[in-house]
């Protein structure tokens, strides 16, 4: 079941027939901008003490006073940038009725905003001379409790993230149904999918965000330098990603011999982007453990593909 509107939910289980137009994704993502931006500024401030951060910037505003508006900047643009790469997706169901998809309610590219965001991000935070490595180390933990918290939103509204046909004789003793497949009946993509059920990707993906958050929250205990944190939560994310995208539905695109979706593309650059960083912040002991980790990583994509 899918609930489109906070109304819809509350009907649901009270038998009411109220109609209020909140819609279920937006208060997610709301939600998931006010708990991030909390997190990034209580972070920050931790930075500020230890001396990673100016207390003070050229602005004359404290580093961590600016974090409220880097979030609204930032997602803004994301939203921006996640609709534009949505939109690069599908060009041809653009072409054939662009306005619907420009003002569409599903239909965003999560790395879209990713990349869209982070460089109106990078761009304030030069303009008020915030050092960016380190800022990045201190925003980590809260980008991707974010996102899980987002994606919630994708799983109760049903706004199409939804993955291919689920095979339930697949399914553990120990997992229930729901939390294997669903029907997402009355989602707001408005689609009537029949048995079997499919894939609740979304909710895959808040299960892998809230653990990478974990991981990062017990790494920013440890002593590293700048840009190894934010570097870490690169790898973790972009290999989430590309295990997901095993049973999403998304455009194919070929070269050569080599079939691949955008957002796979995109997670093997930033996995890439996120080893180069670790490398070059762990330093030459660390080469091993990277090299086994990239194995490792590059073994369980590869099953999964099977």
């Amino acid at each position: 079941m899918a609930f489109p509107y906070i109304s819809d939910l509350i009907n649901y289980y009270f038998g009411t027939s109220w109609s209020i137009p909140i819609a279920m994704f937006g208060l997610f993502i709301a939600l998931a901008i006010v708990v991030a931006a909390s997190l990034a500024k209580r972070e920050v401030i931790r930075f500020e003490k230890q001396g990673r951060l100016p207390s003070l910037t050229v602005t004359n505003k404290a580093t961590h006073q600016l974090v409220g508006d880097l979030a609204m900047i930032t997602a803004l643009a994301g939203v921006v940038g996640a609709r534009i790469f949505h939109i690069l997706e599908y060009p041809n169901e653009f072409m054939s009725n662009p306005m619907d998809m420009i003002f569409s309610r599903q239909g965003l590219s999560i790395y879209g905003g990713l990349v869209v965001g982070a460089i109106a991000g990078a761009i304030f935070l030069r303009k008020h001379s915030v050092p960016l490595l380190p800022m990045l180390d201190a925003l980590a933990p809260a980008l991707i409790l974010g996102y899980g918290i987002g994606r919630i939103g994708c799983q109760i509204s049903g706004d199409g993230d939804w993955g291919i046909a689920a095979n339930m004789a697949l399914r553990p003793a120990f997992i229930p149904d729901w939390f294997w497949a669903q029907t997402y009946q009355h989602n707001i993509a408005g689609v009537l999918i029949p048995a079997p059920c499919v894939f609740i990707t979304p909710q895959y993906v808040t299960v892998m965000a809230f653990f990478i958050f974990g991981i990062l929250w017990l790494a920013k205990k440890s002593h590293y330098q700048s840009g190894y944190l934010f570097s870490l939560y690169l790898v973790l994310s972009g290999f989430a990603r590309l295990l997901i995208e095993k049973i999403r539905i998304n455009t194919q695109y070929q070269l050569f011999d080599l079939h691949f979706t955008q957002a796979e593309f995109i997670s093997t650059f930033i996995i890439v982007i996120g080893l180069i960083g670790i490398l070059k912040k762990s330093g030459a002991k660390s080469f091993p453990k990277v090299a086994f980790t990239l194995v490792v990583l590059s073994a369980l994509s590869a099953c999964s593909t099977l």
